[in-house]
């Protein structure tokens, strides 16, 4: 069968579009075959081939060769059979090219749409594998539109989607605008590959670091972590390779040029440069600054910092609506608490008297107790004899008259807990992902006590076993 445009459709698709002629070929010969079966049968068994250089696709019908046919679309019998083929015994299947198939104008038509839909569909393989590759970098285009609130861009071959929440807090963008961002997904949807970017991720951060710093794109200087409060605030820790460089500094660049020019990218988003240590402790202060930190109590097993400030650091180390303290949760991924030495004193003063109703405990034993986390009475009276003894260096018997004591007073209610008081704790947490992220509507707000029921459950916890009257 001759149809004069196959070949130019081949090149041309393989051309314009960047279409393997492999793939042309097969939408053609799948096209032609559906084509073959609706017009001659489907319960025939076809085949279809394409011959460049007849440039004509030829069609096969395979029939089984019988000795009487009761079905001519599938069966055909010897007489015949062995005018096409001489060799051929009955029980064979021969395959008779069908010379003219007379297609009508609807028969090419559907062809055409078939070729075109195999075509669009291959189109849409090659565009996904092609933006697939390139997730996790960054990517330049063009707003062309608003769809449903959502900014689609150009990228030149496709089309990408830039969601408002992806955007920005306070940036605005017109049609026509070149927008940068990182390239964060590609789904394979009904109507193609959806192109997701992102201006808001920790990870956008990171690669305009990487453009503007020289010493990134080589691996001297290392982004270890990050996150980020979009057109806010935002912290990075680097760490350098090479002990002559100062990764902050190289960081902050000339007079500041390296990270203005980020900040710039960034709507004026705070950006701070900390140096990352894998020591914990050294590296939480670093995080939690301006703020001057006293103590930092580690509990690595439940990733948790337990942080002490002076009252006059408090603030600085929470941040303006808690901003800073959830900044260096994300950067370290330790849940970080944060309460002011006064505070921490009073609670141990608490715990100190409290323990003092125990017979056979006294000042100095209680403080002990208190250094070694035992802070409340219902601690004492759960505990073996040799622990107890081991703690306070003293012997088993004198141990075991303390914890019957404690018992005693327990069940005679003599000890009687006070109702639960509030305590000025602020407490931030986050599991980073590939690095810190953590959206605006996500974070601590001073103004919404939901957003502390954890640190406040948890100071509960602790204070309620020794608020005795």
């Amino acid at each position: 069968m001759n149809f004069s445009e196959i070949g130019r459709v081949i090149e041309a698709l393989g051309k314009d579009r960047g279409i393997e002629k492999d793939i042309v070929v097969k939408a053609i010969e799948q096209a032609f075959l559906v084509t073959a079966r609706k017009k001659y049968g489907i319960q025939g068994e076809y085949e279809t081939r394409y011959n460049p250089e007849e440039d004509e696709i030829e069609i096969y019908q395979y029939k089984n060769v019988v000795d009487e046919v009761r079905d001519n679309i599938v069966e055909i019998n010897l007489n015949d059979a062995r005018q096409l083929d001489e060799d051929v015994e009955i029980g064979d299947q021969l395959g008779i090219r069908i010379e003219n198939p007379n297609f009508t104008r609807v028969d090419v038509q559907t062809a055409r749409q078939i070729i075109f839909q195999k075509v669009r569909d291959a189109e849409r393989e090659i565009l996904f594998s092609e933006f697939k590759d390139k997730v996790g970098e960054l990517i330049t285009g063009i707003a062309r539109r608003y769809e449903r609130g959502n900014i689609i861009v150009d990228l030149g071959k496709a089309d990408a989607v830039l969601s408002r929440r992806e955007v920005i807090p306070g940036e605005a963008f017109k049609t026509g605008d070149r927008i940068q961002a990182y390239l964060s997904d590609v789904v394979m949807t009904n109507r193609g590959p959806e192109i997701r970017l992102t201006r808001t991720s920790p990870m956008f951060l990171v690669k305009l670091f990487e453009i503007e710093v020289p010493e990134i794109q080589d691996g001297t200087i290392i982004i270890k972590s990050a996150a980020r409060e979009p057109g806010q605030r935002a912290k990075i820790a680097v760490i350098s390779v090479d002990k002559d460089i100062d990764p902050v500094g190289a960081c902050v660049g000339m007079k500041g040029s390296r990270v203005q020019n980020v900040v710039n990218e960034l709507q004026g988003e705070k950006i701070d440069i900390v140096k990352w240590s894998d020591d914990l402790d050294t590296f939480a202060r670093s995080a939690l600054a301006p703020a001057d930190i006293g103590n930092i109590m580690i509990d690595h097993e439940a990733k948790q910092l337990d942080v002490v400030v002076e009252e006059d650091q408090l603030s600085l180390a929470i941040g303006r609506r808690g901003q800073n303290v959830r900044l260096a949760a994300m950067l370290s991924g330790y849940k970080v608490n944060i309460i002011s030495k006064s505070k921490l004193q009073e609670k141990i003063n608490k715990s100190v008297q409290n323990l003092l109703q125990v017979d056979g405990i006294t000042e100095s034993t209680a403080q002990v107790l208190v250094q070694t986390g035992v802070t409340a009475i219902g601690d004492i009276s759960v505990m073996e004899a040799t622990q107890l003894a081991e703690m306070l260096e003293i012997e088993e018997a004198a141990a075991q008259v303390i914890i019957d004591s404690t018992l005693k007073a327990i069940e005679s209610d003599e000890i009687i807990l006070q109702p639960e008081e509030e305590e000025e704790l602020v407490s931030a947490s986050a599991t980073p992902q590939y690095v810190g992220i953590l959206t605006q509507d996500e974070g601590l707000d001073e103004n919404d006590p939901d957003k502390f029921s954890d640190a406040e459950r948890r100071l509960r916890e602790e204070l309620a076993a020794f608020k005795l009257k």
